[in-house]
């Protein structure tokens, strides 16, 4: 098997898109669309990877860098087209990087969805020595290069501006992704010429010079056009959006997971399901996300970088934010509505956050309850703890963070400041609208508030007239 060489065409401005962000970093399904075509071919696990760049080439390059790094290839190259003179002139920017051995994959940073079994097929077909094409059938073919076959045998790509209307009436269509042995290639590049409607060098007239030399043209039908439909404008941009969530909703469905309503769950990552899992409207995931067997999550929930064990179930409106450090939720807990994870968050079984509590970098153990409006940050909370509605950990003195431990069997009352670093002796309790600014002792009641006074006859101020 020769080795693969990968080139990214990623130079366009992408006018269309009417945006600042250069047009393969815009986002589909939580990524950026060039992350999506890096990560296809890192399935083939390729020699070489080189991006080709152009408008905001800094910033597609460093980000090409990462998406390669993430997707576990050794590095990514990269090469500059300015001005940017057609598709032709892309892949000739990259010939300085690919030696004469091994196939050259060409492949669309604005064309996510294409996955890298179908990659592999296309780089078959090649053989290292035929031109392979990746075509499909189109309903609709405006603005597509068609495929001119001559019996099965393909002759040439005519773009759509340059097509008779005989042509343009040919349903099947170039996608954009070719492979062909790298030394041909070499050569067929080195002859293309740009005269046509655009005055561009077009890649596809490689086709009419390998049928010239002699060299078999081979074309691989795509399975579905989704692999292939490219991204141009916003509109084009979320239409795929919506095409790639009903798919991600439809696969999870087949896998037994109860969803309200298909077309209002968006997955921006990747979501694990166990069994019986059931999940309700309009609810986003982001990052790593993973569901035990019977998880609930209502309508209206946020749920980025988390791992919820067995049982659990995530009220309607929660906004778990794990971020990097990741949010844990054990079995049988019970959070919300309207609560908030922040990163750093551990939650042991049955524990249960009620509505408007916010827990940021704090464990809590088995059957600890915050039920609401409180927050707990850079904190560990014992089994059993009842912590009251209002309280708070002061985690934060202006420049350090500090922790605030709550042993075993703890109550806290309503209203409370517990001034960390500050830890809440085994089965205490505290005393409801107290400040805690010292360690307390197991079994006691601590209380510190100032002593309340009535004045009698106090007249309130009168506004002056």
């Amino acid at each position: 098997m020769s080795a693969v060489d990968v080139v990214i065409m990623a130079a366009g401005k992408g006018t269309r898109m009417k945006s600042r962000t250069p047009k393969v970093l815009h986002r589909l399904g939580g990524r950026a669309l060039l992350a999506h075509v890096v990560d296809s071919a890192a399935g083939l696990s390729p020699r070489r990877m080189i991006v080709v760049t152009g408008h905001g080439g800094d910033e597609v390059e460093a980000a090409a860098r990462a998406f390669a790094a993430a997707a576990g290839l050794a590095g990514c190259e990269s090469a500059r087209q300015e001005p940017q003179l057609g598709t032709g002139h892309a892949v000739q920017q990259a010939l300085p990087l690919l030696p004469d051995d091994g196939i050259c994959l060409v492949l669309n940073g604005d064309v996510p969805l294409i996955e890298s079994d179908t990659l592999r097929a296309l780089v078959d077909t090649c053989a290292g020595e035929r031109l392979a094409l990746l075509t499909v059938r189109m309903p609709d073919p405006t603005g597509y290069g068609r495929i001119v076959r001559e019996g099965d045998a393909v002759r040439a790509i005519v773009e759509h501006k340059d097509a008779s209307e005989s042509q343009r009436a040919i349903g099947e269509v170039y996608t954009g992704f070719m492979a062909a042995p790298n030394r041909l290639l070499r050569d067929w590049l080195s002859r293309l010429t740009n005269d046509n409607a655009q005055g561009e060098y077009y890649l596809t007239d490689v086709v009419q010079l390998a049928v010239r030399d002699g060299v078999a043209v081979a074309a691989l039908q795509a399975a579905d056009t989704l692999q292939v439909e490219g991204v141009n404008s916003p509109l084009q941009l979320a239409q795929l959006e919506r095409a790639l969530q009903r798919r991600r909703a439809e696969a999870l469905m087949e896998q037994g997971v109860r969803l309200m309503d298909p077309a209002r769950i968006d997955i921006r990552g990747r979501l694990q399901c166990a069994g019986d899992v059931e999940i309700d409207v309009n609810c986003v995931f982001e990052g790593e996300v993973s569901l035990g067997e019977g998880v609930r999550v209502g309508a209206n929930c946020v749920i980025a970088n988390a791992r919820i064990e067995a049982g659990a179930v995530i009220q309607p409106f929660t906004h778990v934010q794990g971020e990097r450090a990741g949010v844990e939720i054990g079995e049988g807990a019970e959070i919300g509505p309207f609560a908030r994870l922040r990163p750093g968050a551990r939650l042991g079984p049955q524990v249960h956050i009620g509505n408007f509590v916010e827990v940021k970098n704090s464990t809590l153990a088995r059957g600890a309850k915050a039920n609401h409006l409180a927050y707990l940050g850079d904190a560990t909370v014992g089994e059993r703890v009842n912590y009251g509605a209002g309280s708070i950990t002061a985690n934060y003195d202006g420049a350090n963070k500090h922790r605030t431990v709550i042993e075993d069997d703890v109550h806290v009352g309503s209203n409370c400041v517990l001034v960390a670093p500050v830890t809440l002796g085994r089965g205490g309790t505290v005393g409801a609208g107290s400040t805690i600014t010292k360690d307390t002792p197991p079994e006691a009641l601590s209380v510190a508030r100032g002593r309340q006074a009535s004045i009698g006859g106090w007249q309130r101020p009168q506004k002056k007239k």
